[in-house]
C-alpha cells in the first residue's frame, strides 16, 4: 500500500462505502530499538487511515507492535527506540518533521492519548482539577476562575463522574474513575482524534463495561475519530469500525469489524477469533505452534510462516502483500494472493527454528537485570 488519497473511500461499519475525511495517515511508518546486537524491528513500514467519526481496532498479541505505533504517531517513542522512516499526517502536516516546539502545540488539540495505565498517568500529589486545568491552560492561556471551574465540572459530568472528583487526588478515586478522568482529560480540547491504548486492560469486567460504554459516549457525543488499541477480540467486536491486525510488527489483515469476524482471510486473525471464549459450547483453546521469529533478523517470506498452521514452500520464499479481496477486506496472505502457486507447494513443519527459540535468552544476556547493557 503506497501513499493514500484524502478522497479514498472507505467502508463505514455495515460494509457501505463512504467519503469521509481523512483524520489520520499513517504511511511507510518504520520505528527500531536499538540493541546491541543489532535493531529490533518493532514497526515494519505500515500504511493506513482513520476516517472521521471512525473508530480503528488496533489488535494483535503482545510485543506486535501495537503500541510502539500509538506511540510514533505521537512521537513519543522513547530512547533506544526511534522512528527512522515513514510519514504521520494529521490535517496535511506531517508530524514526524515537526520540532518538539511544534509537537507541544498540536498535542492534545489535534490528537490525544487515553493511556493504558491511568494509575501511572496522572500526578499522585495534584488534585484532579489541576491536572485537567493544566492541559486547557497551556493551550488556551489563563481563563477565568469560574470559567474554568464549569468547563472542568462538565468534562467531568461527560465521562460519568460526580463533581466531588473535582477536588479529589487519584489515590482517593478507584481504577476505573482514574481511568474516565484520563479521558476527560483527552477529550478536553475536542481534538479530532483519541488513541486510547487498553484502556479498559487493567480493570475488572464491570468497571471495563463502564468505561468501554463512556467511550462510545464520547464517540457518538463529539463525534471524534478512535485508534482502540487491545487484546480483547470481543470488547473490539462491540466498540470499532474496522480492525487492524498486526503481527511482528506488520500489518497483515485490515477489514470492517463484521466482515472480520464473519470471513477472517488471514491464519493469525483466525486464530485471535477463535481464542474467544463461547457461552454457548465447549471447544477446546487453539495454541498454534512455534515462536516469533527474532524480530532483529526477519526471515524472507510471510512473517507467520514460523507458526501458521497452512505455511508452504512459498511461504518461506516470497512475502505476502497486503491486498484487497473484498469491500475494505485486506489482507497479507499467499493463499489469496498465490492461489495456484501456493497449492503446488510443499506443506512445511511449523516449528520454533533455533533462532526463535533463542531469541528471548539472547535478550536476556544483552541486558542485566539493572538495565545496564552487557558488555
Amino acid at each position: 500500500m503506497g501513499e493514500h488519497s484524502n478522497d479514498r473511500k472507505q467502508p463505514s461499519r455495515d460494509g457501505s462505502l463512504d467519503s469521509r475525511r481523512v483524520v489520520l495517515d499513517v504511511q511507510d511508518l518504520r520505528v527500531h530499538y536499538a540493541t546491541p546486537r543489532g535493531d529490533v524491528i518493532a514497526v515494519n513500514g505500515i500504511n493506513f487511515q482513520v476516517y472521521e467519526g471512525e473508530t480503528v481496532g488496533l489488535v494483535g498479541e503482545s510485543g506486535c507492535g501495537k503500541t510502539t505505533t500509538a506511540m510514533a504517531i505521537l512521537r513519543l517513542v522513547q530512547p533506544p527506540g526511534r522512528i527512522i522512516g515513514g510519514r504521520v499526517m494529521v490535517e496535511d502536516t506531517d508530524l514526524v518533521s515537526l520540532s518538539e516546539k511544534q509537537l507541544r502545540q498540536l498535542r492534545w488539540v489535534k490528537l490525544a492519548l487515553i493511556p493504558q495505565g491511568a494509575m501511572n498517568s496522572l500526578n499522585p500529589v495534584m488534585r484532579i482539577k489541576d491536572q485537567i486545568g493544566d492541559a486547557i491552560t497551556t493551550h488556551e492561556g489563563r481563563l477565568p476562575a469560574d470559567a474554568l471551574k464549569q468547563r472542568i465540572l462538565d468534562l467531568l459530568n461527560q465521562v460519568g463522574l460526580p463533581a466531588r472528583v473535582y477536588g479529589m487526588y487519584p489515590h482517593e478515586l478507584s481504577g476505573g474513575m482514574k481511568q474516565r478522568v484520563c479521558v476527560a482529560m483527552a477529550i478536553a480540547l475536542n481534538p479530532p482524534l483519541i488513541i486510547a491504548d487498553e484502556p479498559t486492560s487493567a480493570l475488572d469486567v464491570v468497571v471495563q463495561r463502564v468505561v468501554a460504554q463512556t467511550l462510545l459516549d464520547v464517540k457518538q457525543r463529539l463525534g471524534v475519530s478512535m485508534i482502540l488499541i487491545g487484546h480483547d477480540m470481543g470488547l473490539q467486536a462491540q466498540l470499532v469500525d474496522r480492525i487492524i491486525v498486526m503481527y511482528a510488527g506488520n500489518i497483515v489483515e485490515i477489514a470492517p469489524v463484521r466482515e472480520a469476524f464473519k470471513n477472517p482471510l488471514h491464519p493469525y486473525t483466525q486464530l485471535l477469533i477463535a481464542s474467544i471464549p463461547s457461552i454457548k459450547e465447549r471447544k477446546p483453546l487453539k495454541v498454534t505452534e512455534g515462536l516469533t521469529h527474532d524480530l532483529r533478523n526477519p526471515p524472507p517470506g510471510c512473517v507467520f510462516q514460523f507458526r501458521c498452521p497452512h505455511a508452504r514452500e512459498i511461504c518461506r520464499a516470497l512475502k505476502p502483500q497486503l491486498r484487497e479481496y473484498g469491500s475494505g477486506h485486506l489482507t497479507a496472505c499467499h493463499i489469496y494472493e498465490n492461489a495456484g502457486e501456493y497449492e503446488r507447494s510443499a506443506p512445511i513443519v511449523t516449528t520454533a527454528t533455533p533462532s526463535a527459540a533463542l531469541y528471548a535468552a539472547d535478550l536476556f544476556k544483552e541486558v542485566d537485570p539493572h538495565g545496564r547493557a552487557a558488555s
